[in-house]
């Protein structure tokens, strides 16, 4: 992709532009999970709001926000289907669930709207959970039964799948930093949880593809960028490596050539996991910057945060870092297989710095499109402001604004700018006159 005449920037047809959701954040009259147990304990989300009512999608309101979707011109959307909804006592089967998915997705297609669709977003059915979740080698096959069953009653509808959404993430957040359910702190265990994911990814993938041949199926993987905070310092480089080395690349690779190394395991092969992925699945926020620190043993003697004087997003959640965007698409570009950018967003509860985010963002993805990496659509988080695990609704990430109380919708002027640039199919001189000056007749540096 290059700079048309008048300098806009343009993307190639067939793009796909669209938004991400996840069911628990939506749905609202949530099923009996761990999330939804935990949640109720007063005090473990900010101001111990729960997801009852979340967006409402439940009680039939995700209609109009499809509506909001189409009018923006739209025509992907990542969502997920809630386990403990579809299976809510071990080996039973909601078929009421089903059928109220297949409405979902019926009101997708009838709107030219393509489905990605998550088969687990963070949250477990509670009989799951007491049997030990993913620390309990099981559910690797109980997840490949869930999964057979939902592509069986969804697959004709759905061709597009995407696995286990952050591994990582919900490895370090639930048993590492204990800030999620079930609230543990060992490293060992984070590990565990985190191959016991991977392997899942693996027997879904293998399931998926003997029922739709031809299904296009990968796994979210949020990927962070870690600098060394002092460039010339070799303990601050070394700190930088062992990051991204824990966080990104321990897996990354497994569905590449099917290693589980260190910490993971002892380079133990699994078959199942070469190649199991026909797309990469990029979720990006922010960067770290990494220092050594001889007094965080805990934390492998490095010390993350945001770098000083950086813009900002809300206080507390890092820095906007686009060139981050760029500097990982370059890397997963050499695995040889398209990519989607499955989420990035940012929270802004006043909608006045989403539209910069979401120009800056997308002309990094531009240049890696320039570069020839082969990035094919984009899942803005989110379409619609939800319930945002522990920050319940204090952090609002959605093109489409959301009153808690009355339920009411409010198309943001970055959801009208977003529409803009789908409809358009590039980002305009305009746009980035208002938005991003400083990238007027240059690329992302």
């Amino acid at each position: 992709m290059t700079l048309t005449e008048n300098g806009s920037l343009r993307f190639p047809e067939g793009f796909l532009w669209g938004a991400a959701t996840a069911a628990h954040q939506v749905e609202g009259q949530p099923a009996d999970s761990d999330w939804w147990a935990w949640e109720q304990i007063p005090g473990k989300t900010r101001d111990s709001a729960t997801a009852e009512r979340a967006c409402e999608w439940w009680a039939g309101r995700y209609v109009e926000d499809l509506d909001l979707a189409k009018a923006m011109g739209h025509n992907a959307l990542r969502l997920s289907v809630d386990w403990a909804r579809i299976e809510p006592r071990e080996g039973q089967w909601d078929q009421t669930a089903i059928a109220r998915y297949r409405e979902i997705l019926g009101a997708l297609r009838q709107r030219g709207i393509e489905p990605m669709v998550t088969l687990f977003h963070f949250v477990s059915p509670s009989w799951l959970a007491q049997k030990g979740g993913w620390l309990n080698e099981s559910t690797v096959r109980l997840f490949e039964r869930f999964t057979t069953h939902v592509v069986d009653a969804l697959g004709d509808l759905v061709d597009f799948w995407c696995t286990i959404n952050e591994p990582n993430v919900y490895g370090t957040y639930s048993y590492l930093l204990g800030a999620w359910p079930p609230e543990r702190h060992d490293l060992l265990s984070t590990f565990r949880v985190i191959r016991h994911q991977l392997v899942a990814h693996a027997m879904a993938y293998r399931a998926i593809h003997r029922l739709q041949p031809r299904a296009r199926v990968g796994l979210a993987q949020h990927l962070r960028v870690f600098d060394p905070y002092r460039p010339r310092c070799a303990f601050d480089r070394w700190g930088a490596w062992l990051q991204d080395l824990l966080f990104n690349e321990l897996v990354l690779s497994p569905p590449v050539d099917g290693v589980l190394r260190p910490p993971l395991a002892m380079n133990v092969k699994v078959p199942e996991l070469v190649d199991s992925q026909d797309y990469v699945g990029l979720n990006y926020y922010s960067r770290d910057m990494v220092t050594f620190d001889a007094r965080q043993p805990g934390m492998l003697f490095t010390r993350r945060f945001a770098k000083p004087g950086a813009e900002f997003s809300m206080d507390g959640w890092g820095e906007v870092y686009p060139q981050g965007m760029y500097r990982l698409l370059k890397r997963l570009g050499a695995y040889g297989k398209p990519i989607y950018v499955t989420e990035t967003g940012i929270p802004d509860n006043d909608d006045s710095k989403r539209s910069r985010f979401l120009v800056t963002h997308l002309a990094a993805i531009h240049r890696a499109l320039t570069d020839g990496v082969p990035v094919r659509g984009l899942y803005f988080w989110s379409l619609v402001d939800n319930f945002e695990w522990k920050e319940s609704y204090t952090a609002r990430f959605g093109l489409i604004g959301l009153d808690v109380e009355t339920g009411k919708r409010t198309l943001h002027d970055s959801g009208q700018l977003y529409g803009e640039i789908i409809r358009g199919g590039e980002l305009t001189v305009n746009m980035l006159e208002r938005h991003a000056p400083e990238l007027i007749g240059k690329a992302v540096a």
